[in-house]
C-alpha cells in the first residue's frame, strides 16, 4: 500500500499507479466471480450452488470471517490516510468527506422515497450509500488518460470516507441487541491492543490474536464480528500497520472480495419478479445508486466549494466531479453486504442483490458515457 498523500515526494506517483492497477485487477476479478456466481446459479447445477454457497459453514467462513479480515484492511487504509494521507490535512479532508456525505444522504432519501408504499423494504436503505473501491477504482482505469491523478485520488479518498460511514452504519442500525457479556470481552482485547501499543510491541502475532478476541466479543454482544477487523486496523502501530497492510492488500483484492462475489452475487433470475415487493425494491436501489450517488456527490461539493469550506484540487473539474459521482454510484461488494444484514426473506435479498448489480452497471456506464460526452481530458 502506499502514501496517497497529494503533496507526497514524486516517487509516490509510481506507487500509486501500482496501487490503482491492483485495485483495477481486483475489480476484473470481481466482475469475472460475479459473472460465474450469476451462470452458476442459474444453471442446471443450480442446487449444487445452494448447497456450497449457502450452506452454514461457508456462509459463516465467508460472510463473518474472511470479511472481518477484508474489514481489518479498510481500517488499516483508514487508519493511513488519516495519519499521512489524504485524510490528515483536514482542508485537504473537507472535499472527499462533504462529497461522501451528499453521496450518503441523497441516494437513502431517494430509496426511502420510493420504496414508502412498502414497509418491508425500509430496512434496505443503507444499501444505496456505500461504493465499491475496487469496481470504481476498476471504472476508472477504463477511462486511461483522461482521468487526471486528481481523479483518482479525490475518488480513493471519498470512497475510504464513505467506507468509515458504512462502518458506523453497520455499527448502529445493523448489529442486534447488545450482549454486555460480550461487549466487556471485546473492551478487553481493545484494551489490551491498546496496552500493547502503547508499550511499544511491534508484533503481528500478538495483535491479530487480539483482534480475534474483539470478533469473539462482538459476536457474543451481537454486534457484527467482522468491525473486529476496522477496530484492530486503526489501533495497529503505523509501522507494522504499513507491512500489515502492503500485506494484506493483494490477498483482499484478489481473493477475499472475488469470493465474497462468488458466494453472495448468485442470484436464481426465475420468478425473481414474482414477489410483490421485489420490482419496488429493485428500482429504489437502482435510482438510488445510479440517480442519487452522482446528484449528492456534486450538489454537497457544489455547495461547499461555494461556502469556501473546501476547493477543487489542481487538475479537477466540474466534469471530473461528475464522473467521479457517477463512479460513486458502483456500490457493489459493500452494498451487497448490507442487504444481506438488512433482509432475512430470500426473495427481497436476491431483489436486492440484483439491484445493485444492475445498478453498478448503468453506473459505471454513465461514468464512460458521460467521460466521452463531455470530452474528459487530463491537463498535460
Amino acid at each position: 500500500m502506499t502514501n496517497d498523500n497529494p503533496h507526497a515526494p514524486s516517487g509516490a506517483n509510481s506507487k500509486l499507479k501500482a496501487f490503482f492497477h491492483k485495485e483495477s485487477t481486483g475489480g476484473v476479478l470481481l466482475l469475472a466471480a460475479t459473472i460465474c456466481a450469476l451462470l452458476w446459479a442459474n444453471s442446471p447445477w443450480q442446487a449444487a450452488y445452494e448447497a456450497f454457497w449457502h450452506g452454514p459453514a461457508i456462509h459463516f467462513a465467508v460472510n463473518d470471517g474472511l470479511m472481518a479480515v477484508f474489514f481489518l484492511a479498510v481500517g488499516l487504509e483508514i487508519r493511513r490516510e488519516i495519519h499521512g494521507g489524504t485524510l490528515s490535512n483536514p482542508q485537504a479532508a473537507a472535499l472527499p468527506v462533504v462529497a461522501a456525505l451528499g453521496g450518503i444522504v441523497a441516494p437513502a432519501l431517494i430509496y426511502l422515497a420510493w420504496s414508502s408504499d412498502h414497509a418491508a423494504l425500509r430496512a434496505g436503505w443503507a444499501i444505496p450509500t456505500a461504493t465499491d473501491i475496487a469496481f470504481a477504482v476498476g471504472g476508472l482505469a477504463l477511462l486511461g488518460k483522461r482521468a487526471a491523478p486528481s481523479l483518482r485520488i479525490l475518488l480513493l479518498a471519498l470512497a475510504i470516507a464513505d467506507d468509515v460511514v458504512a462502518v458506523l452504519i453497520i455499527a448502529f442500525f445493523y448489529s442486534g441487541g447488545i450482549a454486555w457479556q460480550g461487549l466487556a470481552i471485546a473492551v478487553g482485547g481493545t484494551a489490551f491492543a491498546l496496552a500493547l501499543r502503547y508499550r511499544g510491541v511491534q508484533n503481528g502475532f500478538a495483535y491479530v490474536l487480539m483482534g480475534v478476541v474483539i470478533w469473539i466479543g462482538f459476536w457474543r454482544a451481537g454486534v457484527h464480528p467482522v468491525l473486529a477487523g476496522v477496530v484492530l486496523g486503526l489501533l495497529t502501530p503505523e509501522a507494522l500497520a504499513n507491512k500489515m497492510e502492503a500485506a494484506l492488500h493483494s490477498w483482499v483484492a484478489l481473493g477475499i472480495m472475488p469470493l465474497f462475489a462468488l458466494a453472495n452475487a448468485g442470484i436464481h433470475l426465475a420468478g425473481l419478479g414474482a414477489g410483490a415487493e421485489s420490482l419496488p425494491l429493485i428500482t429504489s436501489i437502482v435510482l438510488a445508486l445510479v440517480v442519487g450517488k452522482p446528484a449528492g456527490i456534486v450538489a454537497a461539493t457544489a455547495l461547499a466549494v461555494r461556502l469556501r469550506l473546501c476547493q477543487l484540487p489542481a487538475g479537477m473539474n466540474w466534469r471530473g466531479v461528475l464522473v467521479v459521482g457517477c463512479l460513486g454510484g458502483i456500490g457493489f461488494t459493500m452494498s451487497i453486504f448490507i442487504a444481506t444484514l438488512a433482509f432475512s426473506d430470500a426473495a427481497l435479498l436476491a431483489a436486492a442483490k440484483l439491484g445493485v448489480l444492475v445498478a453498478s452497471i448503468a453506473a459505471a456506464v454513465a461514468a464512460l458515457v458521460i467521460a466521452r460526452v463531455v470530452r474528459l481530458r487530463a491537463p498535460a
